[in-house]
């Protein structure tokens, strides 16, 4: 949504009314692993620092929040998903199957942004990506709005120190015994 917004020209101040405008007429799709915007897979485009900014930004207004929650919730309807996003657990679907919190130290979460970003082709520091990650979190724990929190019946990874493979064996490990 935030991409949506950023198209038409929405800036975080604007009214509700303005965002509320732009996003009657967004459509959102979910296929294959793929995100589309108006039929046009915008996968990489979300993934972007700014993009990255103006999510955490945007998703603080309840207008964007609301509109969202549908969407997603939608999209779970009649597939099986896995979500990820720092309210699925809390907000979106606080009756999940399994709920997980991945947590790493700030250090290692900036490293995993400036290699991801740096794999794109981004112009960016390691300084600038750590910013970018600590600046959102503390936004998005800090939101009146669905805030970043760990479920109480999530259960939590740390991977500060661990490969993907690492944490999905413990995902997996978890979901077998219940945990």
């Amino acid at each position: 949504m935030a991409l949506a917004l950023r198209e038409k020209g929405v800036e975080p101040e604007d009214s509700d009314d303005k965002l509320k405008a732009v996003l009657a007429y967004a459509q959102v799709d979910f296929a294959d692993g793929k995100v589309f915007l108006d039929r046009k897979d915008v996968s990489e485009e979300i993934r972007t620092t700014e993009m990255g900014h103006y999510s955490s930004v945007f998703s603080a207004r309840k207008v964007v929040r609301d509109f969202l929650l549908d969407i997603q919730r939608n999209a779970a309807l009649n597939n099986n998903i896995v979500a990820e996003g720092r309210d699925m657990t809390t907000v979106v679907f606080p009756d999940a199957w399994k709920k997980f919190y991945l947590d790493a130290s700030l250090d290692e979460r900036a490293k995993r942004r400036y290699l991801q970003l740096k794999e794109k082709g981004a112009d960016i520091t390691e300084h600038e990506a750590e910013k970018d990650v600590a600046e959102r979190d503390i936004r998005d724990s800090s939101r009146d709005i669905a805030p970043l929190r760990k479920a109480d019946d999530a259960v939590h990874i740390d991977s500060s120190v661990m490969t993907a493979g690492e944490v999905l064996e413990n995902i997996l490990k978890a979901v077998r015994t219940g945990h």
